[in-house]
């Protein structure tokens, strides 16, 4: 499956670090962490989101600055814009119509 990167590019802290941040997702989580290791992301900023109801969630991903989505784009990751993002996690998920 291809690997995403939203543009977002939702203003926020991160400890010292204050930048605009997008979201890096894909199928599955032992591909996430794969390609997010070649672009040189850390492990421990994978965010595995809220659950809700009990459930896991479905909305797992890394959030990245805009220098880290431009290395995703340039590694292969898929541009996209964050309306597209459910669809997407709909598709991966085998749901449709949420």
């Amino acid at each position: 499956m291809a690997v995403y990167a939203d543009d977002a590019r939702i203003p926020a802290q991160a400890g010292r670090i204050r930048a605009r941040w997008s979201h890096l997702y894909v199928g599955s989580q032992d591909e996430l962490h794969a390609f997010a290791q070649g672009i040189g992301l850390r492990r421990a900023w994978f965010q595995p989101a809220t659950s809700y109801g009990g459930k896991p969630s479905r909305l797992w991903h890394y959030d990245v600055t805009e220098s880290k989505r431009q290395a995703a784009i340039r590694a292969g990751a898929r541009p996209v814009g964050p309306r597209e993002f459910r669809a997407i996690i709909d598709r991966r998920d085998g749901m449709t119509g949420r």
